[in-house]
């Protein structure tokens, strides 16, 4: 299972200097856990947090000036911390299993001289093979798109590799972008799919009821418009598994006694939902925006190809607030699954962070400079002793405990 060790973000809107988990500059701290939920008052950054994540993956799948440019984003000027002239820059370490190697890769973004944003720095190093405590060595470094790049595949140091000079054509584009799709590049390749398979949900019921044309998806999208066609992937490739899914959703949706499938005339995958007190069923168009959603959630937690990271933001909204502590557990289960994603929830709600840990709990503050600061749950004295003492971590949070993430 690959794993998000820890990210640095600097000079991106309010996140001007945060750091969570582990990175190349601070190796002495705790690995990020498979399931945090960032929490905190309105405008401390937690959408940006979430959003500096899919900025990322745009980088690398559509290039930095279209991940700039993206409508909710505005442009780079937007983007860029106001009163900070240096780049918006990114650090991710990242592990691809527990028995391999960390990799950190480093991303700077800034303006080039027509204005446009370009990549100024890009850096992916290692530590080298049997040498474990040796400094790590950069396998790809570019500074404005020329350096160098390490080829083939190591075997001990840098033997059975080959130094190669690059220079890029595109500045806009990510040198992993172009590097990791050669087969020459392996460590490279896995950070590419890493990166590029992060997955942030913003669930919009609505557009989940449509029913599209016949068809089968293999993922649940952003915004779950293609729940149906999600639902015709799953229940084709997994028939048993579809039918023990059904099953145990309707255990968790208030007042349905079961789920049952069928197929429309034009080849169209149904829900029907039977309801107690009522004899005809109903569909997932006619459910409310809170089932719809839990529904939604629940599904994700089936994909049998899970993207190795999900983000979530705010849950809570529309749900009932005795599920959401359910969903805080079903989502700690997903994380841990052989397969299963690290998953990362912003929220506002006590009762989905009671279900919690004091490491997986993450909270959003900003300092009288108005930038945001973070501080993890668990590093707050006396947290850990409340918890351990049968006080859940909602129930701190709302009574002030922390001490911060509140108005």
């Amino acid at each position: 299972m690959a794993i998000l060790e820890g990210i640095r973000i600097q000079n991106y809107r309010s996140l001007q200097n945060v750091t969570l988990g582990k990175t190349f500059e601070n190796q002495s701290a705790e690995s990020l856990p498979r399931l945090m939920a960032v929490i905190g008052a309105n405008g401390v950054g937690k959408s940006t947090l979430l959003d500096a994540f899919g900025f990322l993956g745009d980088c690398l799948n559509e290039g930095v000036e279209a991940a700039c440019d993206k409508p909710h984003r505005g442009g780079f000027d937007r983007l860029r911390t106001l009163g900070v002239d240096g780049p918006i820059q990114f650090e991710v370490r990242y592990r691809q299993s527990s028995k391999e190697r960390p990799i950190s890769y480093s991303l700077h973004i800034n303006t080039d001289r027509r204005g446009r944003p370009s990549v100024v720095y890009e850096r992916l190093r290692q530590r080298r093979k049997g040498n474990n405590s040796g400094w790590p060595y950069s396998f790809l470094e570019l500074s404005d798109g020329s350096g160098y790049v390490w080829s083939g595949e190591e075997i001990e140091g840098n033997e059975g590799k080959e130094r190669v000079s690059i220079k890029m054509s595109d500045k806009q584009v990510l040198g992993i972008s172009t590097l990791g799709t050669l087969v020459d590049h392996p460590r490279i390749d896995q950070f590419r799919a890493f990166l590029g398979g992060w997955y942030l949900s913003y669930f919009v019921p609505e557009m989940a009821r449509t029913q599209p044309m016949s068809g089968a998806d293999s993922h649940l999208n952003r915004r779950g418009d293609n729940l149906a066609k999600y639902l015709q992937f799953i229940e084709r490739e997994r028939p048993v598994g579809f039918r023990a899914m059904l099953d145990l959703i309707a255990t968790k949706i208030p007042g349905i006694q079961s789920i049952k499938s069928a197929k429309a005339p034009d080849g169209r995958l149904l829900l029907q939902f039977h309801a107690e007190g009522f004899d005809k069923p109903f569909y997932q168009q006619d459910m409310s925006d809170g089932s719809l959603k839990l529904l939604a959630y629940l599904l994700l937690m089936e994909d049998p190809d899970p993207a190795p990271l999900v983000g979530i933001e705010e849950p809570e909204n529309g749900l009932h607030h005795q599920l959401l502590s359910l969903l805080a557990q079903e989502l700690q289960a997903f994380a841990q699954k052989t397969k299963g994603p690290q998953v990362v929830v912003t929220t506002h709600s006590p009762n989905f962070v009671d279900a919690l840990t004091p490491t997986e709990v993450w909270i959003l503050d900003k300092g009288s400079d108005g930038y945001s600061k973070v501080t993890r749950a668990a590093d707050i004295s006396t947290i850990q002793s409340l918890y351990e003492e049968g006080i859940p971590m909602g129930s701190l949070w709302y009574s002030n405990h922390f001490g911060v993430g509140n108005p």
